[in-house]
């Protein structure tokens, strides 16, 4: 089959359109023949080699896809080949062939564009995952997104609108600041004219005279830390699912404990699969509907063939997108 590889840790054209064995399933998985596959920054990090596969992951980067049901698993019940479907993988998206647990498969009806299908997958787990999981947001709060133009703040947005959730965002243009504010953003910020903390307090009150954020997903890591937590609310949670800032800094561990603020980090790709199947289980049943009927869409920036993959990786890193940057692997398979 065909797959994008990484020759070496490097730029972008360390990826290469290479020859590879068509992946074998185990009992509980099903081999999806790919049409689209999702670009996400963690697929740049792990071609500059600072972001390892978890064990036993494919080499292959790709982080989610949409495609039909090739194969099925001996203990799969539930699906059939032919089935159109989205996924959540460890690994393998760049390819015509990918296994994945018959758990972490979404359905894609055959009115809904194959496609957009394959945006979905990685940025809904991660939001869901993250302001409802970790951060245990609630209708009326206040959410915090850094990077409101990127596939994940997108996909934050239209979740904190779906759940009743107030929402601000960063933006480092006027371009993205009027795309997130069409796309339903409460409040936008563009941390390029001004301080995003002293914004936030202004911007996040609350009834009983508090100000801040109720929650923060961030991107950034530790060059934001400091400012995260001093722009959260008392009780306020943090949660970190980048690192494009760094990774280390100090911390006033009294910024935390008076106010009763909570910082938590974590990564979606590195979970065991049964707190995958568990979170995309969730997603199917508390997001999927919303999909499927229009209220949350994909967006997407650009698509384009799995050989110009290194393109691709070269949109994200520039950081001009506005929303996912898609690679199709097999142009017919959107067809019915």
């Amino acid at each position: 089959m065909r797959a994008i590889t990484i020759s070496s840790p490097g730029e972008p054209e360390v990826l290469q359109l290479t020859d590879e064995p068509t992946p074998d399933i185990t009992a509980d998985e099903v081999l999806v023949r790919v049409h689209a596959a999702g670009v996400n920054r963690a697929d740049l990090l792990q071609r500059r080699g600072f972001y390892d596969p978890p064990p036993g992951a494919t080499l292959i980067p790709g982080l989610e896809v949409s495609g039909t049901i090739e194969k099925l698993g001996s203990e799969v019940t539930g699906w059939s080949v032919g089935d159109r479907v989205a996924a959540l993988l460890s690994g393998g998206g760049y390819a015509e062939f990918v296994p994945v647990p018959a758990g972490q498969l979404l359905p894609v009806p055959e009115d809904f564009d194959l496609t957009e299908a394959a945006a979905l997958p990685e940025v809904l787990s991660t939001v869901w995952s993250n302001i409802v999981g970790r951060g245990r947001v609630e209708a009326g709060e206040w959410l915090l997104v850094h990077g409101g133009g990127s596939g994940i703040g997108t996909a934050a947005i239209q979740v904190a609108n779906h759940l009743g959730v107030k929402i601000a965002v960063t933006v480092g243009s006027e371009r993205k600041a009027e795309f997130c504010r069409e796309l339903g953003a409460d409040a936008i910020i563009n941390y390029r004219d001004e301080d995003f903390v002293d914004r936030v307090h202004e911007i996040c009150t609350h009834e009983d005279g508090s100000t801040g954020a109720d929650v923060i997903l961030d991107i950034i890591g530790a060059k934001y830390l400091e400012r995260n937590i001093k722009a959260l609310n008392t009780d306020g949670r943090l949660v970190i699912i980048g690192m494009q800032g760094g990774t280390k800094t100090e911390i006033n561990l009294g910024w935390l404990m008076q106010p009763r603020k909570t910082v938590s980090a974590t990564t979606l790709r590195a979970r065991p699969k049964e707190q995958k199947i568990g979170i995309v289980t969730e997603v199917a049943d508390r997001l999927w509907p919303a999909v499927i009927s229009g209220d949350i869409r994909p967006i997407i920036h650009e698509t384009l063939p799995i050989a110009e993959a290194t393109r691709a990786h070269q949109a994200l890193e520039d950081g001009t997108n506005i929303g996912k940057v898609l690679l199709i692997v097999d142009e017919e398979g959107s067809r019915p």
